[in-house]
């Protein structure tokens, strides 16, 4: 009696000292599984974290960041040089890359880019900053000049400039070119159309005018042929 109770404890093939291995593997893989939830929620909440103080900062502070790296580089960079005695300029060339030359000259060219005339205000404005970038003032006259003058070299509410001073030929060609410039230059911007004389009169007073040229502008190409036909009285 007690062997058959035995064997139907064991089983046909003594199930239960196989199934704890199974069971053992069961609890393994759950507990694995468990860690990693554990692992990506704590991954999630420094995330969000993460992302709530980005929002939190200013919306330039990444490239703040790279500035105050770039300089702390730069920094670094020099006192190396000073200590080995090569040229900062030199050796910060030498790291850079010809697409990086190339992207900061196309930089340096859109700079300043001429769009052409918006109002006076932004025209007088580049005409401004053109001239002051032209100017290179000889200092060793400025100051031959001021010692030959004296007290006249400062203008004063009587000074007329015209007997005082006299202005070097160069500069005054270099104006005279410049002017020049200036002239062609407005010339090309001027939209104002001339009047043809040979051109055929088909209208009656100036605003008859514009609206026949943007009817042919528009309608042209496909009524040449009804306007010759007319033009010779063969339409009817």
């Amino acid at each position: 009696m007690a062997d058959k109770e035995d064997a139907a404890t064991a089983g046909p093939s003594g199930s239960s000292t196989g199934s704890a291995p199974a069971k053992m593997s069961r609890l393994n893989r759950l507990r694995d599984l468990e860690l990693r939830m554990n692992e990506a929620r704590k991954m999630n909440n420094r995330e969000a974290a993460a992302e709530e103080d980005r929002k939190k900062r200013p919306e330039n502070w990444e490239a703040k960041r790279k500035r105050s790296e770039w300089e702390e580089e730069q920094d670094r960079l020099k006192k190396h040089c000073q200590e080995t005695g090569e040229d900062f300029n030199l050796v910060k060339l030498r790291d850079l890359g010809a697409d990086e030359v190339e992207r900061w000259e196309r930089k340096k060219a859109k700079k300043n880019p001429d769009v052409g005339f918006a109002d006076y205000e932004q025209a007088t404005h580049r005409q401004y900053q053109r001239l002051t970038k032209q100017m290179k003032p000889d200092l060793t006259q400025y100051e031959r000049q001021r010692e030959r003058m004296g007290e006249e070299f400062y203008a004063t509410a009587n000074t007329l400039g015209l007997h005082q001073r006299k202005d070097p030929e160069d500069n005054v060609d270099k104006m005279v070119t410049d002017l020049e410039k200036q002239i062609e230059k407005r010339q090309k911007y001027s939209r104002r159309r001339r009047f043809d004389e040979e051109e055929d009169v088909s209208y009656i007073n100036e605003r008859n005018m514009k609206f026949n040229k943007k009817l042919e502008r528009f309608y042209g190409e496909y009524t040449a042929e009804i306007k010759q036909n007319l033009e010779r009285g063969t339409a009817v």
